[in-house]
């Protein structure tokens, strides 16, 4: 059955279409074991704090400043394709590529909406054949080098919601939706299917 026309379908993409959290599983890939444990270490303080204010922002900018501060923009990009040619096959819920697989046969706008930075992002969507990608900007600074910090808001919860209707206008409507957190709960509100950790299979 094709798609109804025009019909634009979110998936989320940390725990629906993979298996587990791939910003840190990055991070962790990047670097030896000894430089991975003491950068977590060193995110205590970090930690704490979020246990406060429940700012996932704050946190996930506190490690991007911790492991990547400084780092060229063009190196973050070609390791970020490295690391989703070696992770792919182990990371990717079956299910949910074949989800994906679906809605693209049927003619659908497929879209990734994510809180993990677009730029570790790219390489995976590029190879799902994603129509747009939608995720956490981190911010460069003057010599395109990773300043330590988010640009504009972590893309979860509502900022899910507004960066849709920026990309597609106000009155966006998904006919589909898939997500697995609380964070993804406004962006399946505005979807005819909600698919709420619907996806289980692991490679």
């Amino acid at each position: 059955m094709p798609a109804p026309s025009g019909a634009i379908v979110a998936f989320d993409f940390d725990g629906t279409l993979t298996t587990r959290d791939s910003f840190m599983m990055f991070l962790a890939w990047r670097v030896m074991a000894p430089r991975y444990l003491g950068g977590l270490g060193r995110l205590l303080p970090a930690v704490a704090a979020y246990l406060g204010d429940h700012d996932r922002g704050r946190l996930k900018a506190a490690a991007v400043r911790e492991f990547l501060r400084g780092l060229p923009r063009n190196v973050l990009e070609a390791e970020a394709q490295a690391f989703a040619r070696s992770t792919s096959a182990r990371l990717l819920r079956p299910d949910a590529l074949e989800t994906w697989r679906q809605w693209g046969v049927r003619g659908a706008t497929r879209v990734i909406v994510t809180a993990s930075p677009e730029v570790t992002i790219a390489p995976f969507a590029h190879v799902l054949g994603a129509d747009t990608l939608i995720g956490t900007r981190l911010k460069f600074d003057a010599e395109d080098r990773v300043e330590g910090g988010l640009e504009g808001e972590n893309c979860r919860a509502d900022e899910k919601v507004r960066r849709l209707r920026e990309w597609f206008g106000p009155d966006v409507r998904l006919a589909a939706a898939y997500g697995d957190t609380s964070g993804d709960h406004a962006m399946l509100g505005i979807a005819d299917e909600q698919g709420y950790r619907v996806f289980k299979q692991k490679p």
